[in-house]
């Protein structure tokens, strides 16, 4: 019988090693960051089954390739080792999402009420990536409180968040149907 790749067993104890070799608990913050770093980047990939246009496609994927290199840097005790440089986000990578934004929001009528998520499935969709992309932004927080964060890790994940909000701003306007909130309907 042959020895599976998929499962180590080394964590069936509640523990894991980061790149570096420490053992810690799968509760550790370190881990909670990474791991809705996977969540977001498995719902881009939701997202992107969604969307339709080559360009966007292109970009989204992009930006899976990017949130993998987070994921990468997040594991990695950047305290005892330096992160590899396929592990490191550039101002070049915020500049890319920084154009998109403004290319895309340039496109949309001014914004002067506030919206609800939803207005059609690609919309929701990115509505979704929006808010795992905040979430993973405060994890990474957390683990900058107590351990190095790039500061580039930090940015990157704050304009992901603004992308989403554009995108799904692009998409529910596809249609016509992006959904204002209105303080009458309580």
């Amino acid at each position: 019988m042959t020895k599976s790749l998929i499962y180590t067993k080394s964590g069936d104890k509640g523990k894991t090693s980061l790149v570096g070799g420490t053992r810690v608990k799968k509760t550790h913050i370190r881990l909670e960051a990474y791991g809705t770093i996977d969540e977001l980047n498995s719902f881009i990939g939701w997202l992107n089954c969604e969307v339709k246009g080559e360009e966007t496609n292109n970009f989204l994927s992009f930006l899976q390739h990017k949130l993998f290199t987070v994921g990468s840097y997040l594991a990695t005790e950047t305290e005892q080792i330096s992160p590899k440089a396929a592990s490191i986000i550039t101002d070049e990578d915020i500049d890319r999402i920084e154009k998109e934004i403004d290319k895309i929001d340039n496109s949309l009528p001014k914004l002067n009420r506030f919206i609800l998520p939803g207005g059609n499935e690609t919309a929701s969709r990115a509505h979704i990536c929006r808010t795992v992309s905040r979430r993973a932004e405060r994890n990474v927080y957390h683990v900058a409180n107590e351990f190095p964060v790039m500061d580039s890790i930090l940015k990157f994940l704050n304009r992901l968040s603004d992308y989403f909000f554009v995108l799904a701003r692009y998409e529910s306007h596809k249609t016509g149907k992006e959904i204002y909130w209105e303080q009458d309907n309580l």
